[in-house]
């Protein structure tokens, strides 16, 4: 987190808005965005510096914005994509305060000097939230899309995000060691979005009325949705691992011991044999019965990993706060251990039952069982050990610092 105190030198803002072929609209939103500077004033920043980012447009784009007073012309050759012209942007501002909207005229910079308030008293980052109660044009598809990856986002970042992909934002120059790298495409957004929220960076969103810009949308719903999802997705494997690991591997097990409770009630009930449906549940089972512990063990050695690199804290994993009194990856040696026990007794039973003349259709649950419990607990003795080294190398450094400027 940065240092969000209230800044009290002369503030400058420097707004960047990305422009592809906006020849129909761009003097308009100029207008707007320049028609802001009394009300800036009287919110505390001093200057504003405008910066229009022609992202290889083939029509009077450019030219139109060289005939704007006020106004601060960058150019792409060709098209480099959304959160290209943005990076382009931020590197020719000035500004202690960096925000960037959209050139359609959907966003409405009158809400600016709200922005820019929310950070002059200590923000980090200020979001345009179309989302949080104001009227909004936005289509009921992309509606839909929104609520998605703003309750993803939310669940996976341990905090709420309303409106992760909004395109009007506006935040502290030294935000940006933390949230870069970002994309160059229109993902730009949402993976600021997932770091932030993930950086533990002081976000608020402020409601803004929202209209559908007139014309083409350069948004493919299906198309960039994806993209969205899988950058989200991706970008929070960055940081916090087991709450997408851990949670798929929790589900897959859930799913294997239901599976399983079936068997063991039908052996239970005299049945020994299964038809078609049934030997392709047991498969099932216990592929993800394995599968399922081995992701949850595997996100909770990732969060190690993360932790490492960052040097920060370990994350508190899959719900937040830990389950037991200790994180649960403690206690893999003792719950390995005890599945490797309990697997190779369901193996010695099952032998000394087989030489008693059991047939095999009486033995097969006993004995898959045992073989899950053995390979399980192996793998979880396993992890445990590396967790255990990759603690021992994240506190080293501390440990050092300690030790070298201990007083006596």
């Amino acid at each position: 987190m940065i240092n969000s105190t209230r800044m009290e030198e002369p503030v400058l803002l420097s707004m960047v808005i990305p422009a592809l072929n906006e020849e129909d609209g761009i003097t308009s939103i100029i207008d707007r965005v320049l028609a802001t500077r009394a009300a800036l004033s009287q919110a505390g920043v001093a200057g504003l510096e405008l910066i229009v980012v022609d992202d290889g447009s083939t029509d009077r784009t450019a030219e139109i914005v060289q005939s704007c007073e006020g106004t601060v012309l960058v150019q792409h050759p060709t098209n480099l994509g959304y959160g290209a012209a943005l990076k382009s942007g931020f590197r020719a501002a000035r500004g202690q305060l960096l925000g960037f909207l959209d050139a359609d005229g959907t966003y409405p910079p009158e809400y600016l000097p709200q922005l820019c308030t929310a950070i002059l008293e200590g923000a980090d980052v200020a979001v345009g939230s179309r989302r949080s109660g104001a009227s909004s044009e936005m289509p009921a598809v992309r509606r839909v899309g929104n609520f998605i990856w703003s309750n993803l986002l939310s669940t996976l970042a341990g905090q709420r995000v309303v409106d992760p992909a909004s395109g009007m934002r506006i935040f502290r120059r030294g935000a940006l060691e933390y949230i870069y790298p970002l994309p160059d495409g229109l993902n730009f957004t949402p993976v600021m979005s997932t770091r932030t929220a993930h950086e533990e960076l002081n976000v608020v969103e402020i409601a803004i009325p929202y209209k559908e810009r007139v014309g083409r949308s350069k948004l493919s719903v299906v198309r960039d949705g994806v993209r969205f999802l899988q950058t989200i997705l991706w970008t929070a494997l960055n940081y916090n691992p087991v709450r997408i690991l851990g949670g798929v591997g929790l589900g897959l097990f859930i799913f294997a011991s239901m599976i399983a409770g079936v068997l063991i009630g039908m052996r239970l009930a005299g049945i020994t044999t299964l038809g078609h449906w049934g030997v392709f549940a047991t498969f099932t089972a216990t592929v993800f019965g394995v599968a399922g512990v081995n992701l949850f063990a595997l996100g909770a050695t990732f969060n190690y990993l993360v932790s490492l690199f960052h040097k920060h804290p370990i994350r508190q994993g899959l719900f937040g706060r830990p389950l037991f009194k200790k994180p649960v990856e403690r206690h893999f040696w003792w719950i390995g251990l005890v599945m490797l026990a309990g697997g190779l007794l369901l193996g010695a039973v099952s032998l000394a039952l087989a030489l008693q003349g059991w047939p095999v259709e009486r033995l097969w649950l006993y004995l898959l069982a045992g073989t899950m419990l053995i390979l399980v607990g192996l793998q979880l003795v396993i992890f445990w050990l590396i967790v255990r080294v990759l603690e021992e190398l994240s506190q080293r450094e501390f440990q050092v610092q300690s030790e070298i400027f201990a007083k006596p």
